[in-house]
């Protein structure tokens, strides 16, 4: 395959983007004391990504928040400045102290993991859980940059996904928010055949792990199911509730 045909299809596949519907949305109605869940979605997505996954914690007891970022076009720190803003609107409705936990699919952990790295108001995040994020960078996104700059400048976020820019984001986890992380390894997703390592067809499973975890577990499950499954719902609902997953 010509290699400008190589790198067209690894900017096309990367970048389905799904039109986000709204810059903030709140599932459920009352608010109850520490079952308040943000979920982020991730690259190239947006809220109604994470609406199957947000139902299926408010069958739990949850009240989840979806939130809609720039994800695509824009840097992982301009974007977590968006999330920094939505989050502060989130907090301003709750009670003074009441707890908060964070799920983040993707692109949407390092978000995450931005803001608790960055932002005073991470004292308010007890736990969050990260599903299928790239903590140790994206190879696509990676080759990606190496085939073009161009791409990897207009399509800002994967320039934040490359290996070697991820240590830019600066990111330490607070000790006093618990932090799991869930990957997949069921690389049926085409992209996932340009992967050595075990992957879910998008990022690779030694990629979600990092030192400092309090928490890891794998799912058969790819990419683009993984955040939308009960049983991941289920590992969400355990360790907001423990600290930890169970044993498998």
């Amino acid at each position: 395959m010509h290699p400008l045909t190589i790198g067209f299809f690894l900017m096309l596949l990367l970048s389905v983007t799904e039109i986000p519907a709204s810059t903030l949305q709140q599932n459920g109605h009352d608010n109850q004391p520490g079952k308040t869940v943000i979920l982020v979605h991730g690259y190239a997505k947006g809220p109604k990504d994470m609406q199957p996954l947000a139902e299926l914690l408010e069958k739990r007891g949850y009240q989840p928040v979806t939130v809609n970022l720039p994800l695509t076009f824009e840097h992982v720190q301009d974007a977590a400045e968006v999330f920094a803003k939505r989050v502060e609107a989130i907090l301003s409705g709750l009670p003074d102290k009441e707890p908060v936990a964070m799920v983040g699919h993707s692109t949407g952990g390092l978000i995450i993991r931005y803001f608790l790295s960055h932002n005073p108001n991470h004292k308010r995040i007890t736990h969050a859980v990260l599903i299928a994020t790239p903590n140790q960078g994206n190879t696509l996104a990676g080759m990606l940059g190496d085939f073009s700059d161009w791409l990897v400048e207009t399509f800002a976020t994967l320039d934040s996904l490359q290996p070697e820019n991820i240590t830019k984001l600066d990111l330490s986890d607070p000790p006093g928010t618990k932090i799991g992380a869930i990957a997949g390894n069921k690389s049926t997703i085409v992209l996932g055949q340009l992967l050595r390592k075990e992957n879910d067809g998008r990022v690779e499973v030694e990629s979600v792990y990092y030192p400092g975890l309090d928490d890891f577990v794998v799912l058969s499950h790819n990419h683009n199911e993984i955040h939308h499954k009960n049983e991941t719902a289920e590992l969400i609902d355990v360790f907001l509730k423990s600290g930890s997953f169970p044993k498998r």
